[in-house]
């Protein structure tokens, strides 16, 4: 049987992981991305202005770890939000719109207890390495 390569992917343009996982991992054509927080990369620190900051400040992090993985967001086809509170998840989907234009990743969002470092939101992603061509579904 063929191996498959597992390759690391790190950039300091996004925060740094704050436990034993890396920011995104590739398997094949597959990347995983971590789930991002609204930290700032330099201080390590989460934005200040609530949840629509920390949800642009997560999304800008996401972008420079598929960047690194040599992709931007039409790469993602899978994200997972994490809220501290559903009741921010319009707010959440305004900032959302704005990095994900058009052919929208699937997508899952759930309140959860807390999150680290008393973040808002976090959210994670798959993406696809290489090109894409799009087919629009027929209705």
């Amino acid at each position: 049987m063929a191996s498959v390569v597992r390759k690391i992917i790190a950039t300091c343009k996004a925060p740094a992981a704050i436990g034993p996982y890396s920011q995104a991992v590739v398997v094949d054509k597959t990347m995983y991305v971590s789930g991002q927080l609204g930290m700032d990369p330099l201080s390590g620190q989460i934005v200040a202005g609530g949840v629509k900051d920390e949800t642009k400040q997560a999304l800008v992090n996401m972008g420079e770890i598929l960047r690194a993985a040599g992709c931007d967001y039409n790469n993602v086809v899978k994200t997972t939000v994490l809220l501290a509170d559903i009741n921010d998840f319009n707010d959440v989907n305004d900032i959302y719109k704005q990095f994900f234009q058009n052919n929208f990743p699937a997508r899952a969002a759930y309140q959860v207890a807390a999150l680290p470092r008393g973040g808002r939101v976090e959210i994670e992603a798959v993406a696809v390495l290489g090109p894409i061509t799009e087919i629009s579904p027929a209705l």
